[in-house]
């Protein structure tokens, strides 16, 4: 089985955002295209929006009149099941009830032709359950869009246990042909992005939780460290705190609450409260007219010092930080003490100041120290996180300010908090990646093209991995596992795998 061909009828069952959504992406290809509502008046209403999209795409340029006029006429609303009895694919896209699923699908077995493709769009279910109750189980796959589903260009193309091989091809060749970019993924728990994608928001939230940064501030960071284009609370503000929340539950149970998805209470306070976000009009921010923007903490400009002391060597993703001090004037000595088991900055005043490992700075054996969170490049980063130890003095603290500062960085100083905001977060994600691979839930390179182009990551996790390096991952991941001894952290046996370091399996 190849493609469905163009000329071939695709049906759309439920007419919501994502119905209307995925009927305009098959009808732009050449489909005819039905719609079908179990509403009365629904499915018609449904094809009036999708010709009002036809209108614009029109007058931005983007269709020409005849092509939407030949659009338009391939679109028919229905008015019962058996109108969709020529369908080469039927998608569903109504309510994530089980229950509903099953019986929509059961009923269109009896309308549809057995060479017909049955799609799910379901997010959160699994598509071997839904499949369950089905005559001909291994023609039924997942096609899970992005919303919006024109504009967004990812498909994850998801084979449930009984789905057949030639069947999950001609959804993949299908999605394809309809100028998206399908990725495979098997039956899991929230399928690649949303599996992958849950660390992104449960470790901004845990660090608001410890009350080592608030919601603004995490969002700067990630954004100026990491090059996101939104911050964790912001997009959790644009999808819905509910939606958001359904999902990281849905994840949670699917994995028999493993404490790695474990769900925030903090989030769940919001969904109680009924602030949802920008639909509400208020979640972690206030979206009302004349609100007060909340910014997030920036440090004042502070003196540049004008020497330090690199001990050792900064290595891993930090090594550029002492070629990027010299370039912006700051003399650097050199110094090499065996006592120093890490490449450190020693500032004027005796600080250290060092690279978050998973270790809080208070209490470090080496002195007062102040930690600085990961960047993906630090030559690119806009702001950097610093976490001083409780040791480190407030003179301390302006040194490395003015120091970071002086690179260009906007500074934002936390509380001492286990790996700091970026690093943390970094590294659970690679992590989930690797596990992800390693269960054969889907290859390396459509994990890097799901995170890219499903969430919009500035990169693939196993992109992140091969820049910072899996070794100084893991190593952060196995101190997070001793700083916080509840099951939430530690690297997977996959990450452990991946590594060899002189000959040493980690």
């Amino acid at each position: 089985m190849t493609a469905i061909e163009a000329g071939r009828t695709v049906a759309v069952v439920g007419t919501g955002t994502m119905g209307q959504g995925i009927a305009q992406v098959a009808l732009v290809a050449g489909h005819p295209v039905r719609l079908y509502d179990a509403l009365p008046g629904r499915a018609a209403e449904a094809a009036e929006v999708i010709g009002r999209r036809l209108d614009r795409l029109v007058e931005k340029g983007r269709m020409a009149p005849a092509e939407r006029a030949a659009a338009r006429a391939r679109l028919t609303p229905a008015t019962a099941l058996p109108q969709l009895a020529d369908a080469a694919l039927v998608v569903e896209a109504i309510l994530e009830e089980l229950g509903a699923k099953q019986e929509l699908f059961a009923a269109l077995e009896d309308v549809v032709g057995e060479d017909c493709l049955l799609a799910t769009n379901t997010s959160s279910l699994s598509v071997t359950a839904v499949a369950g109750a089905l005559r001909l189980p291994g023609r039924f796959v997942g096609l899970h869009f992005f919303n919006p589903a024109p504009l967004l260009p990812l498909v994850e193309v998801v084979s449930g246990f009984t789905t057949n091989a030639s069947a999950a091809t001609t959804a993949y060749e299908t999605a394809e042909a309809w100028g998206k970019s399908p990725v495979r993924s098997a039956d899991t728990p929230g399928f690649v992005v949303n599996r992958i994608a849950r660390p992104f928001y449960a470790e901004a939230l845990r660090v608001y939780e410890e009350r080592a940064a608030d919601p603004a501030t995490v969002d700067a960071v990630l954004r100026g460290s990491c090059g996101f284009r939104m911050g964790p609370f912001e997009l959790m503000d644009l999808i819905g705190q509910d939606v958001n929340e359904a999902v990281t539950r849905s994840v949670w149970e699917g994995f028999f609450r493993d404490p790695k998805f474990t769900p925030s209470l903090a989030q769940r306070r919001l969904v109680e409260a009924g602030l949802l976000g920008r639909k509400t009009g208020r979640g972690w921010y206030d979206y009302a007219d004349g609100a007060p923007g909340q910014q997030p903490h920036t440090a004042e400009p502070c003196p540049a010092p004008a020497t330090v002391t690199v001990h050792t060597h900064l290595a891993g993703p930090a090594a550029v930080l002492q070629e990027l001090v010299e370039e912006a004037g700051v003399k650097v000595s050199r110094d090499r003490v065996p006592e120093e088991h890490e490449g450190c900055i020693r500032l004027p005043g005796g600080a250290r100041l060092a690279l978050t490992d998973g270790h809080t700075a208070t209490g470090d054996p080496s002195g007062p120290t102040i930690r600085f969170d990961l960047a993906l490049d630090y030559r690119a980063a806009t702001r950097i996180a610093l976490a001083p130890g409780a040791e480190a003095s407030e003179q301390d603290v302006r040194e490395a300010v003015g120091l970071f500062q002086a690179l260009g960085k906007e500074v934002s100083v936390i509380d001492d908090v286990p790996g700091m905001i970026v690093a943390r977060t970094v590294a659970t994600i690679v992590d989930f990646a690797a596990d992800a691979e390693a269960r054969g839930v889907a290859s390396r390179e459509d994990i890097d093209t799901a995170m890219r182009l499903g969430v919009n990551y500035p990169g693939g996790p196993s992109e992140w991995a091969a820049r910072v390096g899996r070794h100084w991952l893991c190593d952060l991941l196995e101190t997070l596992r001793h700083q916080y001894a509840d099951g939430r952290y530690g690297p997977s046996r996959a990450l452990r795998r991946s590594l060899k370091l002189n000959g040493r399996m980690l």
